[in-house]
C-alpha cells in the first residue's frame, strides 16, 4: 500500500508553495487532488489544482460514499476520492494530501499509519501579510482566515511533525527529509533486511 503524507496548515502559510517544492524533489510521489465546491481563484485549472464541482454533485459523492475524507470550510466543501489512493497505489507511487484539520483528522482514523504534518508561519503578523500579498481576499475573508488559523493552530499536537515556515527554501528541505525518513523506517523490514536474515538462515555454516 502507498505511504500517505496529510499536509495541513492555516491559509497562507505557505504550504501549496512547499508542497510544490517537496514533488519536484522527491520521485514517486503523487499529489492527491480534490474535489471542491468553491469557483477556481487566479490561474487554477480543473483537474490539476482541484476538480471544480457543484454543490449538488458533491452531496450525490458523498451519499455514494466516494470519499475518503471531507470537509466544510468557509462555506465551500472539499474531499479527497477514494480514486486517488488507488491511483497512487497502481502507479507505485506514495500519496501527499494537501488537507485541513478536519479532513486529516477523519483520514489519520481511517489510515493510521499516515504521516502528518502541520505547516505554520513564523506568527500572526507575518500570517497576515502573506494574505494580503495574494491579494485575493477582502479585509472581512482575511479576518475570517485569521480566526480560523487560531482554532485550527491549536490541533498541532495531533500532527507528528510542525514545520514552521520561516524560509521557503528551508521548509521544503525539511519536508523533503521528513518524506525521505519515512519511507526508509517503513520500509527497513520488508525491502532491506528480511533478505538479509533469510540469507543467514540458509547459511549452513552457522548451524550447530
Amino acid at each position: 500500500m502507498s505511504a500517505v503524507f496529510i499536509v495541513s496548515a492555516p491559509s497562507g502559510s505557505g504550504k501549496s508553495t512547499l508542497v510544490k517544492g517537496l514533488l519536484a524533489a522527491v520521485p514517486d510521489l503523487r499529489f492527491s487532488i480534490s474535489y471542491t465546491t468553491r469557483a477556481p481563484r487566479g490561474t487554477e485549472v480543473n483537474g490539476e489544482n482541484y476538480y471544480f464541482t457543484s454543490r449538488d454533485d458533491f452531496g450525490q459523492r458523498l451519499e455514494r460514499d466516494e470519499f475518503l475524507e471531507h470537509a466544510e470550510v468557509f462555506g465551500n466543501y472539499y474531499g479527497t476520492h477514494r480514486s486517488e489512493l488507488d491511483k497512487a497505489s497502481e502507479a507505485g507511487c506514495d500519496l501527499v494530501l494537501d488537507i485541513d484539520v478536519q479532513g486529516a483528522a477523519q483520514l489519520k482514523s481511517k489510515i493510521p499509519g499516515a504521516v502528518t504534518i502541520f505547516i505554520l508561519a513564523p506568527s500572526r503578523e507575518v500570517l497576515e501579510q502573506r494574505l494580503r500579498a495574494r491579494s485575493e481576499d477582502s479585509d472581512a475573508v482575511i479576518e475570517r482566515r485569521l480566526r480560523g488559523a487560531a482554532k485550527e493552530i491549536r490541533n498541532y499536537e495531533l500532527y507528528d511533525y510542525v514545520l514552521v515556515n520561516q524560509r521557503v527554501e528551508a521548509s521544503v528541505d525539511t519536508l523533503v527529509s521528513i518524506v525521505k525518513a519515512e519511507r526508509v523506517r517503513r520500509s527497513r523490514v520488508e525491502d532491506k533486511i528480511r533478505p538479509i536474515l533469510d540469507s543467514f538462515r540458509t547459511d549452513r555454516s552457522l548451524k550447530p
